[in-house]
């Protein structure tokens, strides 16, 4: 049994169990110790992961006192939009979702040429402190669990109407700091019954947490790894992520080796342009030598600015620059398209917004 199989983190999950987070075996050892047959198992199932059931009481063809026993032994999860924001530019949608405890996570919405992909959170808030991103200004609250991330992705179907079919851990939080929920999560989603993602169609981006990146590399996955690198030396990585001060690049491309030897996928470095820091000729030479032995692609982010950092993006002509300075070094490179920038696109903003709301809502007016 892989580690993503393990016991469940629960987090305080006050009135009753997350049923939601539960494998089809597991469920059925739960309705089985209620004197139900295992079919009726498959059948809940179904409910929760493929036809997106809401409720217990959307299951119409379960007795109504298994249902109302359902519903007073465990908790369901399903996930209340609070704000939903379409891009004016390119259609990107971004939801603001509240979690039972009050707690709130954002997911975008993309629609591609290749289909439609959804971007999700892994955790409330963000303990990894890179200095560019809004989701780590307020700390991290807590993990989220499989069934909160899985329905961050059945809410949107749900509301959008179409299909899902890419999915990009790369909203707030570190996917790797919530281990073994993000693995049973990548495991029920990419379940054949369930929505029966494709584990190739899955981005898991971490900022570089080494052990975790080795342990990534033995679950016999076949998803993505994205590696937030940002810099190409260690004293400017500092600069960018506090993360950078436990693990050094030279430890990162070791981890990335083997993550490729072992897996044979190959790993993105997602690497965002900050005007006047990380985005010089020198920087593109330097990165062209990290990821050229390893065949990786080089995604470009022109960064966000956000209001609390001073941060500016690179100039489009310093970005084609740089991006051309990789592409004579045979480097695959692409710029990663600026979708929902004029709806809070970047990950944090939309939720510290609210948050932010909220404290000024209930904050005393203090007359000067």
């Amino acid at each position: 049994m892989g580690s993503g199989q393990g016991i469940l983190q629960k987090e305080t999950a006050d009135n009753g169990e997350d049923i939601k987070s539960l494998s089809l075996s597991e469920l059925a050892e739960e309705l089985a110790a209620c004197g139900e047959k295992s079919f009726r198992a498959k059948q809940m199932y179904e409910w929760m992961h493929v036809k997106l059931a809401r409720d217990f009481a959307e299951m119409t063809n379960l007795s109504k006192e298994l249902r109302g026993q359902c519903s007073r032994r465990y908790r369901y999860t399903t996930l209340e939009a609070l704000r939903v924001q379409e891009s004016a530019i390119d259609g990107t949608k971004k939801f603001l979702f509240k979690l039972y405890d009050g707690n709130l996570v954002e997911s975008v919405w993309m629609r591609y040429k290749h289909g439609n992909s959804v971007c999700i959170s892994s955790q409330v808030g963000c303990r990894m402190g890179c200095r560019f991103c809004a989701s780590t200004l307020d700390g991290l609250e807590r993990n989220l669990l499989p069934s909160e991330m899985l329905d961050q992705i059945y809410s949107i179907t749900r509301l959008i109407g179409e299909r899902v079919s890419h999915v990009v851990v790369m909203g707030t939080g570190e996917p790797l700091d919530n281990y073994e929920n993000l693995l049973r999560f990548i495991r029920m989603l990419t379940d054949e019954n369930g929505l029966h993602i494709s584990q190739r169609n899955i981005t898991v981006s971490t900022c570089g947490i080494v052990p975790r990146m080795r342990m990534l590399a033995g679950e016999g996955l076949q998803i993505t790894l994205a590696l937030s690198l940002h810099a190409v030396t260690d004293e400017k990585r500092r600069e960018l992520m506090p993360i950078a001060n436990r693990y050094s690049i030279g430890e990162l491309m070791e981890a990335c080796r083997y993550y490729f030897e072992k897996t044979g996928r190959r790993i993105t470095f997602e690497y965002s342009l900050v005007g006047g820091v990380n985005d010089t000729d020198e920087d593109a030479v330097r990165l062209a030598a990290l990821a050229a032995p390893l065949g990786c692609h080089v995604n470009l982010i022109p960064v966000n600015p956000i209001k609390e950092r001073d941060f500016v993006q690179s100039e489009t002509a310093r970005i084609m620059a740089f991006k051309n300075k990789l592409e004579k070094k045979q480097i695959n490179v692409t710029i990663r398209r600026e979708m929902g920038r004029d709806i809070d696109g970047a990950c944090g903003q939309l939720r510290r917004k609210e948050l932010t709301q909220e404290e000024a809502a209930v904050s005393p007016i203090r007359e000067e």
